[in-house]
C-alpha cells in the first residue's frame, strides 16, 4: 500500500513518559467531514477567471461543488442574476452548477462574453466562485498593405516591421518564406520581442522577394501571414555603376554608410527604458543593436548578480529572461553592445509589481456548540491587498449579526458557537493586478469520534525505512489520539514514535520487531472509537552484483549483469532503461534473468543502461556507461598550402574518434607520374596535430591522404588532396650498390643500382660511368649511358685493379661528385699448382698436409682458397679392389695446411693441392701417398647362439665389417644370470682369429647366460656385440619349477613353510625315540581310527591303503603326495617325484630316515661360483613329498 507522507507537527510529553496522547490544534486541514454529515457547501471546481473560449464550440463553464444536503446552484452574469431558464441555449448539468451553452446549433459566442460568477446554496450557508471571464478568442486578418522593395547598401542596417494584428490571446509570431521554410537567424539577423526581423548590417545573400511574417493562433489553430517583404542588397561595385544613371541617393533604404561602424541601439531606443512585471512571471529584457562588424551582447545586474538557476540568455544572447521572477529581482540592468570599433549601453530599470498571493489562506472551521475558534485571511501583494469578507455571498457589513462572530481585519474571532452560527464564509484580497477568493465554512457539530481508515488495514514496509500507519478520524469536539501495540500494549511514546496531526503514526525507522498489530484509539466527550492497523516489515531489495563500466568496439557484443536479491514474499519485476527510457524496440538487445546483453553494438547504443528492479514495496537501481569505440573516422577536407618547390604544407579536419581519442596522424602519397596507385609512407603526426609542414621531391605528381590511429587501430585513408606536381631538379644522389666486376678474363663489368623514378628529379634520366687503371696514369674514361643498371668495357687486361665511379644526371643537370669505387677486370684460371707439398700422419683417421703458397700473379684472380683432393686407393688389410671416390676439402683464404678427418685406419690414401680463384681451380700438385696406422676393429658383424644343449652353447658370428688392421685374436666374456637378473662369476676366453664358430660345453643346464664378444687388433680391442641364451631343460619339468619358484620365493610363504618344517620334524624326533624302543608304529591303525585320507600312505600298484615299518625306513621315498589347501587329494599331484621339486638338488635320506636334502642340503652358491642353478631348493617340495 503507498503511504502518503505527511509532514510532522509534533507534540512532546513531559520527562514522566505519560502515554502519548497528541491534543490537535484546531486546523481543518487535519480534518474532512463525512459527507454523511451536516456541512455547508464546498466549491470543488470551477472553470479559470479569465476563460477564453473557441468561438466554433460550444460553451461549458464549470461549478461543482458538495455539501449536506446537497446545494442548489445559480448564477450571476455582470453583476446580475442570470436566468438560464429564459435562454434555450444554455443548460445546467444535473446536480451540479456547470452550465452548457449551444452556439454550435445557433448563436455566437460574442453574445456570451461577460463576467460569470456561480452560487452554491444550502441550509447551513452559501459558496461562491471566482469571477469568469468569458472572451471568445479572435484571430483577425491582416490589413491590406502595398510594400515597396527595400534596397540598401552592402552593411547598412535594417528592420523589417511584422505589426501583427491584435488577437485573443496574443499569436506567436515566425518568419518564413515562400516555401514555409525558417528564415535561417544568427548573430546578426534575429527575430525581436515584437515580431519585427532586425538585421544588424545585412550582406548581398539577404537579397530575397519573400521576406514573410506569420502569425499563429493557437486557440484557434489558424495562422496568418503578411504580405511578402522584397528586400535587394547592392554591393559598392554595383552600386558605382548604376546609381549615377539610375537611381538617387534618397532612393535608398537609411543614408547610413556601408563602412564599418560602432554598435548602435535599434531596440529599445534611447540610453534607459523602463519594464514592469508581475511576481511569478517571466521577466524577458530584449537589446538588438545595429552596427559593422555585427556587435556581441553583454548583460549585467548593476548592484547585483543575475540568479543562476532562474536566469536563461535567448536569441543570440540578444534576450535575458529570468523565470519565477520575485520583487528581489527589481533593479537596474545593464546591456552592453559591442564590437571592434566601440562599444554602447542601456539601462533597463525593472520593477516587479505582485497580484495577491495567499500567505495563510482561511480553512474550514468545525466546532462543537460553545467551543470558540478563528478564520485567519492573510495575503499579499505589491501594492498592499485590501482584504473583505462576505457571508454565504453577501458583504458581511450588510449580513445579519450574530453574537458569537466578531470581526478584527483579516481575522474572524469566534466565541461559545452555536448551531446557527454555521455558515459559509468569503475572503477576498485584491489590488489593481488582481484579487484572490477563497470560501471556508464555519460548521457547528456535536459529533462522537469516527474513524475514518477501513479496519484491519494491512501495511507493509521494508525495513530499515519509516512507516506509517493512517488512522484518519473525525469528531465534534475534536478527538484525541491514542496508540497501542498489541492486544495488551501500553500507549506507545514519542521516544520511538511521532504521531501526526492527522492521526498518523510513524516509526522512523522500522524493524523485524515492529511487526505487529497496532490500535489507533480516538476520544472526545461524546465517545469513543478504535481501529486495528497491521503492520509486516519487508526484507530490502538489494542489487548484490551490479553492472559494470564497459568499453566495447563497435559491431561487437556487450553483456551487463544484474543480479537482484529479495524478500522471499515479494515478486520483483527487473527491466532495464537506456538513458532512463526503455530499451530500443531491437533484437540485438536479450534481456534473461540476470543479464542484458546487446549484440552488434552501434554507436547509438553507448550511454547509461539501468537496472532497475521493483516490488511491490521498493525498487533499487544500479547503472553502467557503456562507451562505445571504433577506430577513427577518416579526416576529411584535405587541403595543400604554401606550396613551396620542396616542401608543401597539408591540413585535415579530424574524423569522429569515435571515443577513443586520436593518438597520431599517418600521411602517406602517392606519385601519379611514377607509380600511379601505389601510396607510400610520408611521415607522422601526434594526434593533436591537423597540419603538417611535408618535404618533397623535385618532379613528383604528389596526392596525399591521412589516416587517424587511436587505441584500436587506424582508420580508413581519407579521400585524396589535390595533385601537386613540383618542379624538375638536378639529381640529389647518385646511384648506390657500385660494383666492377669481370664476367672475361678481357673485360670490365661496371653495374650499379638505378635511381627510382622517384628519385630522377627530372626527365632524361642517364648515368656517366668513368673507369681507369688504379695503378697507371691513364686519365678517366667516361660514357654516358641511359637509364640502365650495366655497362661493360672490354679489352682490358687480365685482373687488373680500376677505380670506378657512376654518376647521375638528367635535363635539370649532374648529381653531386660521386664517391670513387675500386673494382677488378676479369678474372683467369690460375696458371700454378702449390708446391713443397707433405703430408703428416697424426693416428689413424687424421692426417696433416702443408703446401707452398702459390704467386699472387700466378693465381690472376681473387684468392677463394686452396682445394685438397684425396682418396683412398685401397686397404691394407684386404686386395679387393673398388671404385675409387675422391673427397674435397676446400680451405679459405691463404692458408697454406689443412687437416683431413674422417680417415679410414690401415689405408693406403693418395692426395694433391689445388689453388682456386673466382673463375676457378689451378692445376693439381704431384700427387701425394700415405698411409694410415692400424686402429681398432668395428664389433663383430653378427653373433648367434646355435645349438643350446643341457650343458652346451654353440656361438657363431662374422668378423668386423671394418677390421681396420689384422685381426689377433677375439675375446668372448660371459656369465649366468638368475631370475632376479643378478649376474654371477664371469668367464674370459680367448679365440683365435681364424675362428667363426665355437662351442661351450659343462654349462648349467635351464641356465640364462650373458655373453660379452669383441675383435683386437695391435691398436686395440674393438666395439663389444652382447647376446643372451639358455641352455636346456624339459619342458614339462620347467613349468612346474617355475610355478614352484614363484611361490616359495615369496616371503610370506617361506615364512609359513619355516615353521611347518619345524613341527614336522618335532614330530620325526619323537617318531624315531619311539622307533629306537621297538615295535611297529601302527599307522593304519590310527588311520582307519581318524578316518583322515590325507594322512594315510597309497600303496604303488593299486592304491590301497598300507602302513609304515621299520623295514621301509631304509627305502627311498619315491613316490609321495600334495595337498593342496582345500584338503583334496588331486591324482596328477602325487605323481610328482622330489627330485622334480629340487632344481637339479638331489633330496636323499639319511640311514636314520631323515630327509637330507631338505634340513642338511647343500648350501645356495654365489651367482658369480658356477654352474650350479640360482635357484635355491624350495622347501614346499620336501614338504610336499613327505606328507
Amino acid at each position: 500500500m503507498q503511504l502518503k507522507i505527511m509532514m510532522p507537527k509534533k507534540k512532546h510529553l513531559s520527562a514522566s513518559r505519560a502515554p502519548l496522547i497528541l491534543f490537535l490544534c484546531q486546523m481543518i486541514s487535519a480534518l474532512e467531514v463525512p459527507l454523511d454529515l451536516v456541512q455547508p457547501p464546498t466549491i470543488t471546481q470551477q472553470s479559470p477567471k479569465d476563460y477564453i473560449i473557441d468561438p466554433r464550440e460550444n460553451i461549458v463553464i464549470q461549478c461543482e461543488a458538495k455539501g449536506k444536503p446537497p446545494p442548489s446552484f445559480s448564477w450571476t452574469r455582470n453583476g446580475t442574476h442570470f436566468d438560464i431558464d429564459k435562454d434555450p441555449l444554455v443548460t445546467m448539468k444535473s446536480g451540479s452548477g456547470t452550465l452548457t451553452v449551444n452556439i454550435m446549433s445557433e448563436g455566437k459566442a460574442e453574445t456570451y462574453e461577460g463576467v460569470y460568477q456561480c452560487t452554491a446554496r444550502n441550509e447551513r450557508g452559501a459558496a461562491i466562485s471566482n469571477n469568469i471571464v468569458i472572451r471568445p478568442s479572435r484571430s483577425p486578418l491582416w490589413t491590406k498593405e502595398k510594400l515597396e522593395r527595400i534596397t540598401l547598401r552592402n552593411g547598412q542596417s535594417l528592420v523589417l516591421p511584422c505589426r501583427p494584428p491584435v488577437g485573443l490571446p496574443p499569436p506567436i509570431i515566425f518568419w518564413m518564406d515562400n516555401s514555409f521554410q525558417r528564415l535561417p537567424q544568427s548573430e546578426r539577423v534575429s527575430q525581436g520581442l515584437n515580431g519585427d526581423l532586425y538585421f544588424s548590417n545585412v550582406l548581398p545573400e539577404d537579397t530575397r522577394e519573400d521576406y514573410i511574417c506569420y502569425a499563429r493562433f493557437n486557440h484557434t489553430q489558424t495562422i496568418q501571414q503578411k504580405q511578402p517583404i522584397s528586400v535587394k542588397v547592392i554591393s559598392v561595385d554595383e552600386l558605382n555603376d548604376t546609381i549615377a544613371a539610375n537611381l538617387s541617393d534618397t532612393e535608398f533604404y537609411g543614408a547610413k554608410s556601408h563602412r564599418e561602424r560602432p554598435p548602435t541601439f535599434l531596440t529599445p531606443e534611447g540610453n534607459a527604458s523602463r519594464k514592469e512585471e508581475l511576481r511569478g512571471n517571466v521577466l524577458s529584457l530584449e537589446c538588438i543593436a545595429e552596427g559593422l562588424p555585427t556587435p556581441i551582447i553583454y548583460w549585467i545586474k548593476e548592484d547585483g548578480t543575475l540568479p543562476i538557476n532562474r536566469t536563461f540568455y535567448r536569441n543570440f544572447k540578444k534576450t535575458l529572461q529570468i523565470v519565477q521572477v520575485t520583487e528581489a529581482d527589481s533593479g537596474n540592468y545593464q546591456c552592453i553592445a559591442k564590437n571592434a570599433l566601440g562599444a554602447i549601453h542601456h539601462v533597463i530599470s525593472v520593477t516587479v509589481k505582485a497580484a495577491p498571493y495567499w500567505i495563510i489562506a482561511p480553512q474550514n472551521l468545525v466546532l462543537s456548540p460553545g467551543e470558540d475558534g478563528t478564520l485567519i485571511c492573510r495575503a499579499n501583494g505589491n501594492p498592499k491587498p485590501r482584504i473583505s469578507w462576505l457571508l454565504n455571498g453577501v458583504p458581511i457589513e450588510i449580513a445579519p449579526d450574530d453574537p458569537s462572530r466578531k470581526i478584527d481585519g483579516d481575522t474572524i474571532i469566534f466565541s461559545n458557537v452555536q448551531e446557527r452560527s454555521s455558515a459559509v464564509y468569503q475572503c477576498n484580497a485584491s489590488n489593481e493586478y488582481g484579487y484572490l477568493l477563497a470560501n471556508a465554512f464555519v460548521n457547528v457539530l456535536a459529533e462522537p469520534p469516527r474513524i475514518l481508515t477501513s479496519a484491519d488495514t494491512l501495511y507493509q514496509v521494508i525495513a530499515n525505512r519509516p512507516a506509517l500507519l493512517d488512522c484518519a478520524f473525525f469528531g465534534s469536539p475534536l478527538p484525541t489520539i491514542e496508540w497501542f501495540k498489541g492486544a495488551k500494549g501500553s500507549a506507545l511514546r514519542e521516544d520511538i514514535y511521532v504521531l501526526h496531526e492527522n492521526g498518523t503514526l510513524e516509526i522512523p525507522v522500522a524493524q523485524k520487531d515492529s511487526t505487529g498489530t497496532y490500535t489507533c484509539v480516538a476520544r472526545n466527550k461524546l465517545g469513543m472509537a478504535k481501529n486495528d492497523i497491521h503492520l509486516e516489515i519487508k526484507d530490502p531489495t538489494r542489487i548484490i552484483k551490479q553492472p559494470e563500466y564497459a568499453v566495447v568496439q563497435r559491431g561487437s557484443t556487450v553483456s551487463f549483469e544484474c543480479i537482484v536479491k529479495h524478500d522471499h514474499t515479494l515478486i520483483p519485476t527487473v527491466m532495464w532503461l537506456k538513458d532512463h527510457r526503455e530499451l530500443p524496440s531491437d533484437g540485438r538487445f536479450t534481456v534473461d534473468k540476470d543479464h542484458l546483453v546487446v549484440a552488434d553494438v552501434n554507436d547509438d547504443d553507448g550511454g547509461t543502461y539501468t537496472c532497475v528492479a521493483n516490488t511491490t514495496l521498493d525498487n533499487v537501481s544500479a547503472s553502467a556507461v557503456l562507451r562505445v569505440v571504433d577506430v577513427p573516422n577518416p579526416p576529411f577536407d584535405l587541403e595543400l598550402t604554401d606550396q613551396l618547390d620542396r616542401s608543401v604544407q597539408l591540413s585535415w579536419t579530424p574524423g569522429d574518434d569515435n571515443n577513443s581519442p586520436i593518438s597520431k596522424f599517418i600521411i602517406e602519397y602517392e606519385d601519379a607520374m611514377h607509380e600511379p596507385g601505389l601510396w607510400h609512407h610520408q611521415t607522422e603526426v601526434p594526434g593533436a596535430q591537423t597540419t603538417a609542414q611535408l618535404k618533397l621531391s623535385p618532379y613528383v605528381n604528389y596526392s596525399f591522404r591521412v589516416m587517424a590511429v587511436n587505441s584500436l587501430g587506424r582508420s580508413l585513408p581519407s579521400e585524396a588532396s589535390e595533385q601537386y606536381l613540383t618542379k624538375a631538379a638536378e639529381p640529389d644522389k647518385n646511384p648506390t650498390a657500385v660494383e666492377g666486376l669481370g664476367s672475361e678474363p678481357d673485360n670490365l663489368v661496371i653495374t650499379w643500382k638505378p635511381l627510382n623514378g622517384f628519385e630522377s628529379n627530372g626527365p632524361g634520366l642517364q648515368y656517366k660511368v668513368s673507369w681507369r687503371q688504379k695503378d697507371g696514369d691513364d686519365e678517366w674514361t667516361s660514357m654516358v649511358v641511359a637509364d640502365v643498371s650495366k655497362y661493360i668495357v672490354s679489352g682490358t687486361p687480365t685482373f687488373v685493379p680500376y677505380l670506378i665511379k657512376v654518376q647521375a644526371l638528367n635535363d635539370a643537370g649532374f648529381a653531386p661528385e660521386p664517391a670513387v669505387v675500386l673494382g677488378h677486370s676479369g678474372e683467369d684460371l690460375p696458371m700454378v699448382a702449390p708446391g713443397n707439398v707433405h703430408v703428416n700422419v697424426v693416428n689413424s683417421t687424421l692426417a696433416e698436409v702443408h703446401w707452398d703458397p702459390v704467386p699472387l700473379k700466378s693465381i690472376r684472380g681473387h684468392l677463394q682458397g686452396y682445394r685438397i683432393y684425396y682418396w683412398k686407393a685401397q686397404s691394407l688389410s684386404t686386395r679387393n679392389r673398388r671404385h675409387i671416390e675422391k673427397k674435397i676439402l676446400t680451405f679459405q683464404g691463404s692458408k697454406t695446411h689443412g687437416m683431413l678427418p674422417g680417415l679410414e685406419p690401415f689405408s693406403h690414401y693418395t692426395l694433391n693441392v689445388r689453388v682456386v680463384n673466382g673463375k676457378g681451380e689451378g692445376p693439381a700438385s704431384p700427387d701425394r701417398v700415405f698411409n694410415t696406422p692400424e686402429g681398432v676393429p668395428s664389433a663383430p658383424s653378427s653373433l648367434k647362439i646355435v645349438n643350446p644343449t643341457l650343458d652346451s652353447l654353440t656361438l657363431e658370428w662374422e668378423p668386423p665389417s671394418h677390421p681396420n688392421g689384422v685381426l689377433t685374436e677375439y675375446t668372448l666374456k660371459y656369465q649366468p644370470i638368475n631370475s632376479t637378473h643378478e649376474l654371477g662369476p664371469l668367464v674370459d676366453l680367448k679365440i683365435p682369429a681364424n675362428k667363426t664358430r665355437w662351442t661351450l660345453k659343462n654349462l648349467n643346464f635351464s641356465t640364462r647366460y650373458k655373453f660379452y664378444f669383441y675383435a683386437q687388433t695391435a691398436a686395440g680391442s674393438g666395439n663389444q656385440i652382447t647376446e643372451e641364451a639358455i641352455t636346456t631343460v624339459d619342458e614339462g619339468k620347467m613349468a612346474m619349477a617355475s610355478r614352484q619358484v614363484d611361490i616359495a620365493t615369496q616371503g610370506w610363504f617361506i615364512g609359513l613353510m619355516c615353521a611347518v618344517a619345524l613341527l614336522i620334524l618335532i614330530l620325526l624326533i619323537v617318531c624315531f625315540i619311539r622307533r629306537n624302543k621297538g615295535g611297529k608304529y601302527p599307522v593304519k591303525e590310527k588311520e582307519d581310527a581318524h578316518a583322515d585320507p590325507e594322512i594315510q600312505p597309497m600303496k604303488e600298484d593299486d592304491g590301497t591303503f598300507g602302513e609304515y615299518s621299520d623295514a621301509e625306513d631304509h627305502k627311498p621315498l619315491k613316490k609321495g603326495s600334495r595337498t593342496p589347501s582345500d584338503r583334496t587329494v588331486k591324482k596328477e599331484d602325487s605323481d610328482d617325484s622330489l627330485v622334480d621339486y629340487g632344481e637339479g638338488v638331489n633330496g636323499q635320506f639319511n640311514e636314520d630316515g631323515s630327509f637330507i636334502g631338505q634340513y642338511s642340503g647343500k648350501k645356495e652358491k654365489e651367482p658369480a661360483e658356477g654352474n650350479e642353478s640360482s635357484e635355491a631348493p624350495s622347501p614346499v617340495n620336501a614338504m610336499n613329498s613327505f606328507v
